[in-house]
């Protein structure tokens, strides 16, 4: 394997999703008087985690479109029935707490950087790509990508073989030539090695347990291009179990 590009997850893997929802959440569970609601925080933490699954399962699944499964996670949260535009002002009273909480991880734009002069860059989400756009602009790394690519536009989902076999094609690239980084070894590791790309497994939290045959873990984005370096010019399918 040689690898040319590589493909890159967004939530969870360059920027801290877990760690700005939970701050935009408690502020906003706070801020609408809700928290009262809950034995406490944790509680009402766990309660919207398991809201936004179930919406975006459904929006994954085609069921829902990206805006819809946000009314969905109102009116769900919330027990209530609420019009379009009252579910879209009180999830747009979250978003603002949440985008004021956005955050990379510490070793992101590093990674990105000193991956720029040995491989070609991009991102498959399994998000919007309005939502991810608007993020990785604002995050100040949107440059480092020639393509973003999102569930809504491909009519795919990670770990569908569709979705990552479409943005390599969008990088004009065979799978072989791709490396794929993600934080989910079932969506986005494994997914991306049985669509034949190389598969990079973020496992921040140091996971125990054997790793499955063409996955790399790695315990942080600082590996990442010493990987892609060994990689470049070599035969190096040995790496990748």
């Amino acid at each position: 394997m040689t690898i040319d590009a590589v493909l890159w997850d967004v939530d969870d893997t360059l920027f801290d999703y877990t760690g700005s929802d939970r701050v935009g959440a408690l502020r906003h569970i706070e801020a609408e008087g809700l928290l009262g609601r809950y034995a406490d925080a944790e509680c009402a933490l766990g309660r919207w985690r398991e809201c936004m699954e179930a919406a975006f399962a459904r929006f994954l699944a085609g069921e829902l479109g990206f805006l819809e499964h946000r009314r969905e996670r109102a009116r769900t949260f919330l027990g209530t029935p609420l019009s379009d535009d009252e579910a879209d002002a009180w999830f747009g009273r979250y978003v603002a707490l949440y985008e004021a909480a956005w955050t990379l991880f510490p070793d992101a734009a590093r990674a990105l950087e000193d991956l720029a002069p040995l491989a070609r860059q991009g991102v498959l989400s399994n998000s919007s790509v309005a939502n991810q756009d608007r993020k990785l602009r604002t995050l100040g790394i949107r440059d480092h990508f020639e393509v973003v690519l999102c569930a809504d536009e491909l009519g795919h989902a990670k770990p569908a073989a569709e979705a990552f076999r479409a943005a390599c094609d969008a990088m004009g690239l065979k799978p072989g030539r791709v490396l794929y980084v993600g934080d989910k070894l079932d969506v986005d590791a494994i997914g991306a090695r049985d669509a034949g790309l190389g598969a990079v497994w973020v496992d921040r939290a140091g996971q125990r347990g054997e790793v499955p045959a063409g996955v790399t873990r790695v315990g942080g984005l600082a590996e990442v291009p010493p990987l892609v370096r060994g990689l470049i010019g070599f035969g190096a399918s040995s790496t990748f179990g």
